[in-house]
Parts: structure tokens; sequence; C-alpha cells
């Protein structure tokens, strides 16, 4: 049963609760011993927030993911792990995580709220709306940077951050879509009603705009930013910027990938390099330069 539970809240997509390292990062907190351990509380927080979100999901998917090619083999669908032993898990969750994170920071708990109470209404209703489920689905990531703000007192923190997040963010959740399309095919209104209202073509269109611009937004917080040199040594970061976006597209629209985004990061060796030298530039520059 422990490793039914541990499979459902699904630690490896807490990957993506790195953005709430973006304000930790990009308002140059990292010599800040105080701030580190914040954030670094606060993203095992936000994490079990996040597990706490898929086991409600699966719970409330449970018909669905078993007739799913492969969220049929998820410990709630396939049996391994009881409705009841999942309620019992979220309700733990919920009695350590909130009490710990208002002791952090009401601020955070209140954006941590805001993201639990979306999950919810995601699950139930939005999820089934075009179009506004890709956005919603981008807000979550959002949120993430918004819970790494409340964290920490920031300076100098950039708004065109949070812009170049809804885009990426927003890049994300289409070609998300766009995955589960093409995996599902005829049968994807059988999986997720949402899916008859999408096509590949429309699909590909959006993706192009979003990554289009999340280039753009990136290019204009690299040179217009307060808190960067001012010899805009940060422009230097766009060319990884594009390459990671082109890989995504590439792994996609080409290899097929995608649907599972934690999933690409983790298994794509130039989009890790790409990310790698990245965060290296990006440390040189704000420390070093």
């Amino acid at each position: 049963m422990l490793r039914a539970i541990a499979q459902t809240m699904r630690p490896k997509h807490w990957a993506k609760n790195v953005f709430l390292f973006v304000a930790l990062v990009f308002d140059r907190k990292l010599t800040n011993s105080e701030a580190i351990t914040d954030t670094l509380m606060g993203v095992i927080l936000f994490s079990l927030i996040a597990s706490l979100v898929y086991i409600i999901n699966d719970i409330t998917d449970i018909e669905a993911d078993r007739q799913h090619p492969t969220k049929k083999n998820r410990p709630i669908a396939a049996g391994r792990l009881s409705i009841r032993g999942a309620f019992i898990v979220a309700a733990f969750i919920v009695l350590i995580v909130f009490p710990l994170s208002y002791l952090l920071s009401p601020e955070f708990t209140i954006v941590a709220l805001i993201y639990l109470m979306l999950n919810l209404a995601y699950s139930k209703w939005i999820k089934h709306i075009v179009l506004l489920d890709i956005i919603v689905l981008a807000s979550f990531y959002v949120l993430r940077v918004a819970a790494g703000v409340a964290l920490i007192e920031v300076a100098r923190f950039s708004p065109w951050l949070y812009v170049f997040t809804t885009f990426l963010a927003l890049l994300i959740g289409t070609g998300k879509r766009r995955a589960e399309l093409a995996l599902l095919a005829e049968g994807a209104n059988a999986h997720r009603r949402v899916l008859d209202g999408y096509h590949l073509e429309f699909l590909d269109q959006l993706i192009t705009l979003a990554s289009g611009m999340t280039i753009i937004t990136y290019s204009l917080y690299s040179f217009s930013a307060p808190n960067l040199p001012e010899n805009h040594a940060m422009m230097l970061t766009i060319p990884f910027i594009i390459y990671s976006i082109f890989r995504y597209q590439y792994l996609l629209q080409v290899k097929g990938t995608g649907g599972v985004p934690e999933d690409i990061v983790f298994s794509d060796r130039p989009l890790q390099l790409a990310i790698l030298f990245y965060g290296i530039t990006v440390l040189l520059i704000f420390y070093f330069f």
C-alpha cells in the first residue's frame, strides 16, 4: 500500500515546483540563507499540496483512467489503492500542510489555497471547457512563481517573469493536449471529453504562437528588468531559451512525445544540457559579472 500511495502522490511531478525558485534566483537571493531555507520549506509543502491534487484527481477520474492506455495502471484506477485509503491520505496531507504553511508565510498559504481550489474546480468543471482548460493549466505554473515570491522579501522582481512564465506554461499545456490527442486518436473523446473540441492543426498553431511569445517576453525581460547588469549580459541566455523551446517542439511534433513534460526533462539529454548551461550562465551573470 505504501508503494501505491507513493505512486499516487507522483513525486516525479514535483519537478514542476522548481518554479518556486524563480523568485529566489532572479531576485538574486541565493546568498541569503533565510530566503533559501524558506523557499526549500515552501517547495516541500507545495509538493505535498500538488500530491493532494493528484490524489483527488485520480479519485475523480477513476472511470476515465480505466479506459486510458497508460492511466489505467495508476494505483486507484487499477485497484491497488482503495478510494477510502486515498481519502485518508488526502486528509492527512491537509492537516499537516496548511498549519505549517501558515507558520511559514500567510501570503504563501493564500496562494496555496488558491492553487488547491482552482485545481478542484479544474478537475470538476474547467477541464471540460475548450481553451479555458489550457489557460487554467498555465495558471498553475504562474501560481507557483507567486508562491515563491510570497516566501521571501523580494526587492526588484520583474513582472516580465510572470508574463514569460504564462506563455511558457501555455506552451506546455498546449503541448500536453496535442500529445494526448495524437496518442488517443479517434478514441480521444472517450478518455478526455475536451479533446473533442481540438484538432492537431489548431493546437500546432497555438503552440507556434505560445513559442514565439515565450521567446519575445523572455527577451524583453533580459534587457529591461531593473535588477540585471547594465551591460545587458543577460541577453546571452536567450539562445538557451530558444534552443529549449525548439527542442520541445521537435520532440512534440516530430518524435510524438510531450504528454508528460516531466518525462521529457528527465529523459532528453540535449534539453537537459541546454537547461544546465542556461542555469550556469544565469549564475555567472548574477554573481560574477
